[in-house]
């Protein structure tokens, strides 16, 4: 099983749609050992605390902590993101994961550099690779992809337009 490190950024973004069936948490959960830096699980419970759409899915995800593994990680004091990239782009180095799982679409190309041997995979990536693997139906895809697209306003999102581009009916 290929070892996967999340930030709290997509935890969240797949969160939101938890409660769907199909479930895209409980998938990667279930085809990745996960691992999340104890630094993101801090961050996930700061947002936990509010109200609101980003709250609830970091609570989701939160629920499901005996599901993956955390890890703690000294942080590197020059790396330019928050703590919790930072932990986890260090994570994904020192494990040297398969892949890291991050929707820093601001900041994708300094994360990507930032990776030695470890893909980096967005949310929208996870959900077009479950579809290849028939995991998930491309119209399952598009409805969890539009869900989170409004929960987390990325309908300007030009990557994410490119990745619901790759779900629509032939």
């Amino acid at each position: 099983m290929s070892r996967c490190i999340a930030d709290a950024s997509a935890l969240v973004s797949l969160g939101i749609v938890a409660d769907n069936d199909p479930d895209p948490l409980a998938l990667c959960l279930s085809r990745y050992k996960v691992v999340v830096p104890t630094t993101v699980i801090d961050e996930l419970r700061e947002i936990a605390s509010y109200d609101d759409a980003h709250g609830h899915a970091a609570s989701a995800v939160l629920d499901r902590v005996d599901a993956f593994t955390t890890q703690s990680v000294d942080l590197d004091a020059e790396f330019p993101l928050d703590d919790g990239e930072n932990a986890a782009v260090t994570l994904a180095n020192d494990l040297e994961a398969a892949l890291f799982l991050c929707d820093e679409f601001n900041q994708l190309g300094l994360i990507h550099a930032s990776l030695a041997d470890t893909r980096l995979v967005t949310t929208p990536t996870l959900l077009s690779v479950l579809v290849r693997t028939e995991h998930l139906s491309a119209a399952d895809a598009r409805v969890l992809l539009d869900a989170i697209s409004d929960a987390r306003s990325w309908d300007a999102n030009s990557y994410v337009q490119r990745a619901r581009s790759l779900f629509e009916e032939p």
